[in-house]
Order: C-alpha cells, then sequence, then structure tokens
C-alpha cells in the first residue's frame, strides 16, 4: 500500500516537472513526501 502510494506521488511529481510546470516548492513537496513513504515502506517491511 505504501510503495503504491509513494509510486504514485513520484509519478504526479514527474509529471508536475515535465508537463505542467507547477511552481518549483509544491514540486519539491510531493517528491520529499514520496521518498518518506518509500522509505517506510523500506525499513518497515513486509508483516503479514
Amino acid at each position: 500500500m505504501l510503495l503504491t502510494l509513494a509510486l504514485i506521488l513520484f509519478v504526479l511529481w514527474a509529471l508536475g516537472v515535465f508537463a505542467f510546470k507547477i511552481t518549483a516548492g509544491v514540486i519539491h513537496l510531493v517528491l520529499v513526501v514520496a521518498l518518506i513513504v518509500g522509505l517506510v515502506h523500506l525499513f518497515r517491511g513486509r508483516r503479514a
């Protein structure tokens, strides 16, 4: 679930950078959130 969220946020960041020219602050904020979610997923691991 977290990995999917991180991927979606990364794709939104990439679209913002290359397609929509959103302000730099918002783009980088989305990237930072995606990286944090990805790291949380990595360190928590799968607990089934």
